[in-house]
């Protein structure tokens, strides 16, 4: 009897101190494959921030795919931000080393197997960084999810392509830096989040403009293939055809045209060699959207080709996805100040199909209206959005859920704000919590907002679907059911916004795709 007692004590014991050691494992400190990070334990979370999840892309690794990050000794302080990437002309607390991740986790144990959610940050493909304080991640992760944000490189750091480039990769392509350090860093969660309490197989990636393209781009990429389950596109979508001249909406180069800008680029600044342009400082490598090198290219390796032909053929990573968009997104693009310009540039870039968009997206006598710019918000996010929902309820197996976000106050006539909805980028801080970062005037209604589009968010990280108690029903798009739910002073469902001139619009890249298409733009 004794020592049957005295067993059932050392089971107690050796339950007890297992139980302890896995509480121990998550607040503060954390050991992975590398080694031990040591985070900050705030206000029920643990956050770790600039972890690295690459090597420096620096010296010989400068214009390559992102390599393994090198194991550590003893205990790596991960209680700040990483340097943001190397970005337009101004370097200060930027770094060519920016190849970080953070984490904000609910989690008290590595078993516990949260759902996780993993950021994006937009800006052109040619700025951003994870440490904007919008994209404080500690609201969400309370909502019951492990949040994750990843850099990229961006510009010509992250996109250039050149010959020499693609000559010397295996596989024979250059210019996709940026998108290849971002499933990189999908790559690292799935080997490592399960530490910090995180489901590795419960993903879910989401992004804003540039990141919301990017979530476009991986839904279509095979590198990318079982990194996520789930995909959320803010003002996003990458489904327009390439053009040599872009415009927004038709912003992809193939890999051709690519490595002839790369060329011209290294020629220009007076370098001959690829060595000689690895060579360079930092500070004299001309940067920014306007040279070649700014953005992602259809190479045939990790972008193969139209996004929008691989929907239609069914090749591509079939998720569940929630898309959209914001009701003024042209607020934020349209550089027109006069009908006579608007008209000018819609004929130069439409060419034959600019009387009907301007029949569909028409200008006043005196201005140009949010009717007017409109056309930039569709060609540019609308028609994108649209279109994914569209091709993936037909092609694929995985659900759609759509949305459109028009929450402002109604201006009265006399304000400069007067026909003015929801610029770009100003859903973000609604989807994080964190609406003191640039909203002055908060209403209820935009708590209210922000609440719903936080747990919709969530939910569909958990679930695959947004759904949930106190919440109004958000039906699945479908070509047969072609419902959007509007965040617009509450959450409510209604039709496709513009589906009329969407369908106008729709008639030139469809053209646009055809041979005649692809020979007008080229001459």
């Amino acid at each position: 009897m004794k020592n049957i007692s005295l067993s059932l004590f050392s089971i107690l014991i050796i339950s007890l101190v297992s139980c302890e050691k896995k509480q121990e494992s998550i607040p503060g400190q954390v050991k992975i494959a590398d080694g031990t990070v040591k985070g900050i334990v705030e206000d029920s979370l643990t956050i770790f921030k600039g972890l690295p999840f690459a090597a420096p892309p620096v010296g010989e690794l400068r214009w390559k795919a992102p390599q393994p990050a090198k194991s550590w000794e003893g205990v790596k302080q991960t209680t700040e931000f990483a340097p943001a990437p190397i970005q337009g002309n101004d370097q200060n607390g930027k770094s060519e080393d920016c190849l970080y991740l953070n984490i904000w986790t609910p989690a008290t144990s590595p078993d516990e197997k949260i759902p996780v959610l993993v950021w994006i940050y937009g800006g052109g493909f040619n700025f951003g960084a994870t440490s904007e304080p919008v994209y404080d991640g500690a609201a969400l992760a309370k909502k019951g999810v492990v949040l994750v944000s990843i850099a990229y490189r961006v510009g010509q750091m992250g996109f250039l392509a050149h010959p020499e480039l693609s000559a010397e990769n295996p596989v024979k392509v250059s210019g996709n830096f940026g998108i290849l350090d971002q499933i990189a860093g999908l790559q690292w969660v799935k080997d490592n989040i399960s530490a910090f309490g995180g489901d590795p197989d419960k993903v879910t990636i989401f992004g804003e403009s540039a990141g919301g393209i990017s979530v476009s781009m991986l839904c279509a990429s095979p590198l990318a293939k079982g990194l996520f389950q789930g995909a959320i596109s803010q003002s996003g979508g990458s489904f327009g055809p390439s053009r040599p001249v872009t415009f927004p909406g038709e912003n992809m180069k193939t890999l051709a045209t690519a490595e002839k800008e790369g060329f011209e680029y290294a020629e220009k600044i007076g370098v001959t060699s690829l060595q000689e342009l690895r060579n360079t400082p930092i500070e004299k490598l001309p940067m920014g959207m306007g040279m070649g090198g700014a953005w992602p290219i259809i190479d045939g390796h990790v972008i193969p080709d139209d996004q929008f032909k691989l929907y239609e053929q069914g090749n591509y990573n079939d998720v569940p996805v929630l898309i959209g968009y914001n009701s003024d997104e042209g607020a934020s693009f349209s550089r027109e100040k006069t009908p006579e310009e608007f008209i000018s540039n819609v004929e130069k870039r439409y060419g034959q199909f600019s009387k009907n968009l301007l029949d569909a997206y028409p200008v006043s006598e005196n201005s140009v209206p949010k009717t007017a710019r409109d056309l930039s918000r569709d060609a540019a996010f609308g028609w994108h959005t649209w279109s994914w929902a569209r091709l993936q309820s037909q092609t694929g197996n995985s659900k759609v859920y759509y949305y459109y976000f028009d929450q402002h106050p109604d201006h009265p006539e006399d304000s400069p704000k007067f026909g003015y909805g929801s610029p770009h980028g100003q859903e973000v801080a609604y989807v994080f919590q964190n609406l003191d970062q640039n909203n002055p005037e908060i209403s209820e209604s935009d708590k209210s907002i922000s609440e719903a589009m936080a747990t919709y968010w969530t939910n569909f990280t958990k679930h695959g679907n947004p759904n949930g108690e106190k919440l109004p029903e958000w039906p699945a798009f479908s070509n047969d059911n072609p419902e959007v739910m509007y965040f617009e002073q509450t959450p409510h469902v209604g039709p496709v916004p513009s589906e009329a001139s969407l369908k106008v619009l729709d008639t030139y890249f469809e053209w646009r795709r055809s041979d005649e298409g692809v020979k007008w733009v080229n001459e």
